[in-house]
């Protein structure tokens, strides 16, 4: 799929090229336009125009409903093209894409074509005071209306799945999007116009600019004085950056980002699950997921077996996906180096797979299991987004948690215990947005997603993204 901006219901590819290359193997896979400062504010201003139309007008979520479950269809219909472009861009394994990425791309839009019916909203009787003119009663009802124009600037980790979970509720809201996909998987955002073109949506109401983030399209959009809110998933770096640019216009923002994410796995844990939990949360996508395990807590009598046998786990692993970048994959290289310098004991990994094919051209590391460090060390506390956890010890329930909360970060953690007292006594005092108990990822699209701390601003998710992207207006009525 050749990347394309789409503005105004108009593919167009002005602006200068960069180059897109595989992570897989470092060759080239196309050309991506850059959006100059002008694309930009053409697609704002394609948005703007779309909010006159009936899109977002009063009494039209039957219409948005239906529209939505077109771009679902959309997407079902060119299913192999998606897993395809995804796969390309990311290098993820195809297995992933077929399973996670473009299924709930598709069931993001059901779901809020779902929520947009029999959605509740208060209402109240007041008594009317003596001094208002008449008497008896108001009724004080609340409707709700689209917040405008929504700019929405989605990772290259999960490039479709996140770019859907904040369209979907915009859209469903009567909001129209402008979307900056990352610079590294373009192809999916576009083919995703395509579809929204297809299904039949006004000009406008959703457009795709293409490009890089400081100084350029990413930067031009949101901070630009047409944008109403901003809906951003990336590192919290960025989202600094993204907050200080909305700023001056106090745009309202959306923000899940960074992870330092510890997992829990106490003595009396199901071992065998324990481990297949923290392979799984380690090493997705080679730990290029914001919700994966990079801090893993052991009760000491269990510590040493867990280790040995997460280590021997994370050298048997097969396929597991290259880096997204050149620079990417250096950077999670540099804190391996880092970790040995600052006294790690490297368990297992800690370089770059031979092949012996042309994915030696790509941009892969090794899983990597690492021991040893204090917490202090700059390997545990930042995040490295990569395909390596940390592994400590602790003796007790406390210092367990007192671990875990010891994080500048606040996203995800996981628990592991046959002790149902102590995972609901536990679970609340961990301090993230989100708990697993013997589980990783399992996710209902109706509850919140989002972090504390550096983790994120505000909640994702069923209503809670409907809140977000609708602005409420109390009606007062004296009757």
């Amino acid at each position: 799929m050749k990347a394309e901006h789409y503005v105004g219901g108009v593919f167009r590819s002005d602006g200068p090229a960069f180059p897109l290359v595989s992570p897989v193997d470092g060759t080239e896979l196309g050309a991506v336009p850059e959006a100059t400062r002008e694309v930009v504010d053409d697609a704002v201003t394609a948005a703007r125009a779309a909010l006159t139309g009936t899109w977002g007008a009063p009494g039209g979520e039957p219409e948005r409903a239906a529209a939505l479950r077109r771009i679902a269809d959309g997407i079902d219909a060119r299913f192999a093209e998606f897993v395809e472009a995804e796969v390309a861009d990311t290098g993820r394994p195809r297995e992933f894409a077929e399973t996670v990425d473009v299924p709930r791309a598709a069931g993001n839009f059901r779901a809020y074509a779902d929520l947009l019916y029999g959605r509740p909203e208060r209402s109240y009787t007041t008594p009317v005071p003596g001094w208002s003119v008449g008497a008896g009663q108001a009724l004080n009802y609340t409707v709700r209306r689209p917040l405008g124009v929504v700019a929405v600037v989605s990772p290259w980790n999960l490039p479709l799945l996140l770019s859907t979970w904040k369209i979907a509720p915009a859209l469903a809201c009567g909001n129209a999007v402008v979307l900056k996909p990352s610079e590294e998987t373009p192809s999916t955002a576009t083919l995703l116009a395509h579809v929204i073109a297809d299904a039949g949506l006004p000009d406008g109401v959703f457009n795709v600019v293409h490009g890089h983030g400081a100084g350029a399209a990413g930067e031009f959009l949101t901070g630009h004085q047409g944008v109403d809110a901003i809906a951003f998933t990336g590192e919290s770096a960025t989202g600094a950056a993204i907050m200080r640019n909305a700023a001056d216009h106090v745009t309202p923002v959306s923000f899940e980002l960074g992870g330092k994410n510890p997992a829990l796995v106490f003595a009396d844990a199901d071992l065998d699950a324990a481990l297949d939990g923290t392979v799984r949360s380690c090493f997705t996508h080679s730990g290029q997921i914001c919700l994966c395990t990079e801090r893993v807590y052991v009760e000491r009598p269990v510590f040493d077996e867990f280790v040995a046998r997460l280590a021997a786990r994370a050298r048997a692993l097969d396929g597991y996906g290259p880096m997204i970048s050149a620079e990417h994959r250096d950077k999670v290289l540099s804190y391996y180096a880092l970790a040995r310098a600052e006294g790690a004991t490297v368990v297992a990994g800690g370089g770059v797979p031979e092949f012996g094919d042309a994915r030696d051209g790509g941009f892969h590391v090794e899983p990597t299991v690492l021991t040893g460090l204090p917490e202090t060390a700059r390997a545990v506390r930042e995040e490295i987004f990569g395909p390596v956890c940390h592994v400590a010890p602790f003796d007790t329930e406390d210092e367990a948690l007192r671990l875990a909360n010891d994080s500048p970060y606040g996203l995800a953690a996981t628990v592991w215990t046959r002790d149902l007292s102590r995972a609901h006594r536990v679970a609340p005092r961990v301090e993230t947005g989100i708990v697993w108990v013997n589980c990783w990822n399992l996710r209902d699209l109706r509850t919140p997603f989002g972090g504390v701390k550096a983790s994120g601003i505000g909640r994702e998710g069923g209503e809670y993204s409907l809140d977000f992207f609708s602005e409420p207006v109390n009606v007062c009525v004296q009757i």
